[in-house]
């Protein structure tokens, strides 16, 4: 009698164990950012988490705390790796630099997600960004236009290693060239994305051109350091940034920054983790992953395809 009790017993568990649905895998998703010093970083997170937690994964975010610490990012990248995750995510501070990591990750079959900057290696299954050449034309067509076609302008970038850094400055540069011949790009400078070291930068390039009439900022730092240079100088150039956040929002209201580019930072996360599960479901993943990009000023910020992608 009590054979057949606990027989039963067993039984009814394992019926009840097989009407209650296995609970899916939790993966575990590494992304090693730029940094987390600019809101951009904080919106990539934000979109990272949304994706986790639809998708059942974990998350992890890290990333230097500025983006001219290519060495940290490098023993960031090579922490995570030895843990072994499910995949990882990689925003490259260095498009070359981490290619010997990103081997040792493939060989020990990890897939590679790129985000927001792409590397020089066909590792990573697919980059998640913004098509930051054809972003940056569009910054040189907005500054031809609020110029009048002509005159002398300049470019204050973030890096030259990174491939945004490399494919903002190409696209401005080029897309003045081709299309302006009456516009003169008379400096290409670089402020490691810190806003104090592109306050500098911005107000020699001022001081060295006092007929300048515009200024690119490349990236939030970068922007946010031309803008502050302008005013301490007093200058009147037309300012156009890149990026987001409530200091440059405030800034094109009180038209002390004329527009400025802005990216799908909630997506780039959100698609980086998406990206990351189908490879780990062994599907096919596009070369590139384009999250979009749209051009903002006062006339337009609260439209809703552009509130959806700004952020503070």
């Amino acid at each position: 009698m009590l054979r057949r009790t606990l027989l039963g017993a067993v039984g009814a568990l394992a019926l009840l164990a097989a009407a209650i649905p296995a609970q899916a895998q939790e993966y575990d998703i590494a992304l090693i950012s730029k940094g987390f010093q600019h809101q951009f970083w904080q919106a990539v997170k934000a979109g990272a988490d949304k994706a986790g937690a639809e998708f059942n994964a974990k998350v992890t975010f890290e990333g230097p705390d500025t983006e001219a610490q290519v060495d940290k990012q490098m023993d960031m990248l090579s922490a995570a790796i030895a843990r072994k995750p499910s995949a990882i995510g990689f925003a490259a501070l260095d498009s070359q630099a981490a290619t010997p990591l990103l081997q040792q990750a493939k060989d020990a079959g990890i897939p590679v997600i790129a985000f927001d900057s792409g590397v020089d290696s066909d590792i990573p299954l697919t980059t998640a960004t913004t098509d930051n050449v054809a972003a940056a034309a569009l910054a040189a067509d907005k500054m031809a236009e609020l110029i009048g076609g002509e005159g002398k302008v300049a470019v204050v970038a973030h890096d030259q290693t990174s491939r945004t850094g490399i494919d903002r400055v190409d696209g401005f540069v080029n897309q003045m060239k081709a299309k302006y011949p009456k516009i003169e790009v008379v400096s290409v400078q670089y402020g490691a994305g810190d806003q104090l070291q592109s306050t500098e930068i911005t107000k020699s390039i001022l001081l060295a051109n006092p007929d300048l009439k515009g200024i690119f900022g490349a990236n939030e730092g970068s922007a946010l350091g031309v803008l502050n240079g302008k005013k301490e100088l007093s200058s009147s150039i037309v300012v156009i940034g890149y990026d987001s956040g409530a200091a440059q929002k405030a800034a094109i209201i009180d038209g002390s920054m004329a527009g400025a580019i802005t990216q799908n930072p909630v997506g780039i996360g959100y698609e980086t983790v998406k990206a990351a599960i189908a490879a780990l479901k062994g599907e096919t993943l596009p070369k590139v992953i384009d999250t979009g990009f749209f051009w903002y000023d006062k006339t337009n910020m609260d439209a809703p395809e552009i509130a959806a992608v700004l952020y503070d």
